[in-house]
């Protein structure tokens, strides 16, 4: 049986986030400041969108956009982990759940040669319109009250993990590798069996401590790591047993 990797991207396989480092290619390397005041939470995916429209109306071609995104950098040891887990794909399973877009961690993860180790990547589409411009939709629709409208990754999960059982496919354990706040409805969603990985000092960490000390902590393992090479030592651990 195998083991399913969940990887977050930002701020966990790259060590920045790819939807604010895109600002980078604007003019001043800015947005303007009515443009930046128009985020509503729960409503980043929209918010990009205009972030979008911006830089395509200022003349940012794809081809900046993609020099400017492949110079973000990966997460401490991540780069060996998922060469690791390249060498041991017959034992695991690696899926990205993300509130990024197609286009961004395409990009990223080609120009490192890292695109192979990843079964599937669900996240925002993303695509260059007729006009030049990058427009994203969101991912699904879902009625979790807890997370934002484009991604509930609780279902994302859970709907992957029955296509799997439909094909034959069950899992020994479930390994989810994350960061933020958005990690923990899916965290809460994984059994005792699995183990959840949170990265030190950010916020999903903070949540699973705060549910613990609430006395309704989550029903899975937890390893905190603050390099991926943390993660690779986890892993080697379990292919031994």
């Amino acid at each position: 049986m195998k083991f399913l990797l969940v990887f977050d991207f930002d701020h966990t396989i790259i060590d920045e986030n790819s939807d604010t480092w895109i600002v980078k290619c604007a003019p001043e390397k800015k947005l303007p400041n009515g443009l930046r005041n128009s985020y509503r939470p729960g409503h980043w995916t929209e918010y990009m969108g205009r972030v979008f429209v911006y830089l395509g109306e200022n003349g940012v071609k794809e081809d900046e956009m993609k020099r400017t995104m492949t110079t973000i950098p990966f997460t401490a040891g991540m780069v060996d982990l998922l060469g690791f887990i390249g060498e041991n794909k017959e034992l695991f399973d690696c899926i990205i759940v993300s509130d990024s877009n197609t286009v961004f961690i395409d990009w990223i993860l080609k120009a490192a040669d890292c695109h192979e180790v990843f079964d599937e990547v669900f996240t925002n589409p993303a695509a260059f319109s007729s006009a030049g411009y990058l427009t994203v939709q969101s991912c699904h629709a879902h009625l979790c009250a807890k997370c934002p409208k484009n991604l509930c990754k609780r279902k994302v999960l859970k709907e992957f993990l029955d296509k799997q059982l439909e094909r034959g496919v069950s899992y020994q354990q479930i390994v989810y590798i994350g960061d933020g706040g958005n990690d923990l409805c899916p965290v809460m969603f994984l059994k005792k069996d699995d183990i959840a990985m949170p990265r030190q000092g950010y916020t999903l960490e903070k949540k699973i401590s705060q549910l613990a000390q609430d006395l309704s902590p989550v029903e899975c393992s937890v390893l905190v790591w603050s390099s991926a090479i943390d993660i690779m030592a986890y892993l080697k651990l379990l292919i031994k047993e």
